[in-house]
C-alpha cells in the first residue's frame, strides 16, 4: 500500500474513521495516548469509550437522531453495527453495554490487517501525510497549538455555551409579542412577558433546580459574560432582571407598559421554525429544564429541539476553518472530525468520523470527495456546522430544523408536523441512499489501490428500510 493515512484519536469519530477507511484498502495508523497518558474524563483505554452516558438517543423510527443512525447503517458503520450488538434494554433509545461496547470496537480495529493502532500521543501534525484530528473536548495542549497555528487562534475555542432551541411551531403566540429593544431592527424577537407572579415563580424553581454534576476535567468557574441562568440566580432575586431577563426598551401592546421581565426568543434559520432563549446558557438537568422553561409565558408545551448546556469543550470554529468535506481551508491535507469539528453527541460524532472515513478514502484512491446533499441527516448536520454564521457558532446536535422542508406537500400534509417529518425522512433516506451508491460507484472507477487479499469488501448497502409508522 502506498497510502497511508493518519488518525489522532481513538474515540468514536476516529474508530469509525479508521474502519471506513481500511474498508476501501488505505492503510490506517491510529495514534491513542491511552494508557500511557490518561484524562479525567477516561476510565479505561478502550478505544471508542463512552465518558458521559451510555445511550445514543432515540431509536424510534421518525426521530432525527434515529434517522441519522439509519443513515450510518445503511453506509456500513460498524461503530453502529457494534452498538446494535451490544444494545441493553433503553425505552425508545438505543443503549448499549459501555465496557461490552469499547471492548468490541477494540477488538474489531486492531483485528484489520489494515490498522495499526499506536499507544502514544501524536503532538505533530504530520506535514506529508493525510491525517485526520479526531481527539475530541479534551485535545491535548500540544495538539492545540498545533492547531491554533493552522487556523488562527481565534478559530479554536475551550468551553462551550449554548442556550435552549425551542420548535416555533409548539410557542403559544397569543401570549408573545414582536418587537426588537426601543424599536430597533424591526420585530426580529418573539418576547415572552412576565408580570411580577410570573417572575417570582419562575425564579423559585430556578433556585431550586437540580443541576449536572460538574466532571473532575470542567472548570466550574464560569465566564462573567455567559453566567449560566441558575447561576445568576444564585445572586439575588433582581439578577436576572438585570441580566438576560431585563425589559427595557420593550414595551407589551397588550397592556401598553413595559413588562416586569421578559425572555426573549431569536431565530435560528431564516424559515423561522424555531427559537433560541436569549441568554438562557444553564446547567440544569434536561428534565429540570423542560419543567422550568415551561413556566415562561408562551412556552408551556413548547418541545425543545435543544436544551442548554455548559462545560469544557474544545472545537474549532468549523464556519471558518472547514471546508464541506472537514478538512481545514488553511491546510487541506488535514481534516477534523467528532466533538473537535463542532458537533455535540455521540452519533454525530460517530457521523463526522464517518464522513470523514470516506473522504480521505477517496482522497487515497486519487478521487474527489461530494458530501451528502443537506436534504439527509448526515448532509444537513455537515452543511450547518461548515456554512453557520461563524460569529455566533454553536456546536449541534441533528435535528429537523437543519434539515430544509420538503416543497409542494399537499395542505393537509404540511399542516402536520408529524407528517411533514415522515416525508422529511423518507426523502432523507432516498437521497442518502443515491448519494452512498455514488461514492461507492466511484471507489471502484478511480485508479485502485492494490489491496491484501486478506481486506474485506465495503459494506453493502443493503439495510432494508425502516418502516415509518404513523405513530412514531
Amino acid at each position: 500500500m502506498q497510502a497511508r493515512v493518519i488518525i489522532a484519536g481513538g474515540g468514536l469519530a476516529g474508530s469509525e474513521a479508521a474502519w471506513q477507511l481500511a474498508e476501501y484498502g488505505a492503510r490506517v495508523t491510529m495514534y491513542e495516548m491511552r494508557p500511557a497518558h490518561t484524562t479525567p474524563a477516561h476510565k479505561t483505554d478502550q478505544l471508542a469509550e463512552l465518558v458521559c452516558s451510555n445511550s445514543l438517543k432515540s431509536n424510534a423510527p421518525g426521530a432525527a437522531s434515529w434517522l441519522l443512525k439509519e443513515e450510518l447503517r445503511r453506509g456500513g458503520s460498524v461503530l453502529l453495527r457494534l452498538a446494535g450488538e451490544n444494545a441493553v434494554p433503553g425505552g425508545a433509545a438505543l443503549a448499549v453495554d459501555r465496557e461490552r461496547f469499547s471492548a468490541a470496537v477494540t477488538a474489531t480495529l486492531s483485528e484489520h490487517p489494515l490498522i495499526e493502532i499506536r499507544r502514544e500521543e501524536l503532538t505533530e501534525i504530520p506535514s506529508s501525510a493525510m491525517t485526520l484530528i479526531a481527539t475530541g473536548p479534551l485535545t491535548s495542549d500540544a495538539l492545540a497549538q498545533q492547531l491554533q497555528a493552522l487556523t488562527g487562534s481565534e478559530n479554536l475555542a475551550f468551553y462551550d455555551s449554548i442556550s435552549p432551541i425551542v420548535d416555533a411551531e409548539t410557542l403559544d403566540l397569543v401570549r408573545i409579542f414582536r418587537a426588537s429593544r426601543y424599536g430597533k431592527g424591526g420585530e426580529d424577537y418573539l418576547n415572552c412577558p412576565m408580570d411580577e407572579r410570573d417572575y417570582q415563580a419562575f425564579y423559585e424553581a430556578l433556585r431550586s433546580a437540580e443541576s449536572v454534576e460538574t466532571h473532575a476535567f470542567e472548570d466550574a468557574k464560569y465566564f462573567e459574560a455567559c453566567l449560566p441562568i441558575e447561576e445568576l440566580a444564585r445572586r439575588g432575586v433582581d439578577t436576572l432582571r438585570f441580566g438576560p431577563m431585563r425589559p427595557v426598551g420593550l414595551i407589551d401592546p397588550r397592556t401598553g407598559r413595559r413588562p416586569y421581565a421578559v425572555v426573549q426568543l431569536r431565530p435560528e434559520n431564516l424559515r423561522f421554525s424555531s427559537y433560541n432563549l436569549v441568554g438562557f446558557q444553564n446547567h440544569l438537568k434536561f428534565p429540570e429544564q423542560k419543567r422550568i422553561l415551561r413556566l415562561i409565558p408562551g412556552l408551556e408545551r413548547a418541545e425543545f429541539l435543544r436544551f442548554g448546556q455548559i462545560h469544557r469543550n474544545t472545537y474549532i470554529n468549523a464556519p471558518k476553518a472547514l471546508a464541506p468535506d472537514l478538512s481545514l481551508r488553511a491546510a487541506p491535507e488535514v481534516l477534523v472530525a467528532g466533538q473537535l469539528s463542532g458537533v455535540e453527541g455521540y452519533v454525530e460524532c460517530i457521523a463526522t468520523g464517518f464522513l470523514a472515513g470516506l473522504a480521505l478514502a477517496q482522497r487515497a484512491r486519487g478521487g474527489t470527495f461530494a458530501p451528502p446533499p443537506p436534504t439527509t441527516a448526515l448532509g444537513s448536520l455537515v452543511h450547518y456546522i461548515t456554512h453557520a454564521d461563524p460569529e455566533n457558532y454553536q456546536p449541534a446536535n441533528i435535528s429537523f430544523d437543519l434539515l430544509p422542508p420538503v416543497d409542494g406537500l399537499p395542505r393537509a400534509v404540511a399542516r402536520d408536523r408529524r407528517k411533514r417529518r415522515e416525508r422529511q425522512c423518507e426523502r432523507a433516506l432516498a437521497d442518502f441512499g443515491a448519494w452512498f451508491d455514488s461514492v461507492r460507484c466511484a471507489s471502484r472507477t478511480v485508479e485502485a489501490l492494490t489491496v491484501d487479499s486478506t481486506m474485506h469488501e465495503p459494506a453493502a448497502n443493503a439495510a432494508e428500510s425502516a418502516p415509518l409508522t404513523s405513530d412514531s
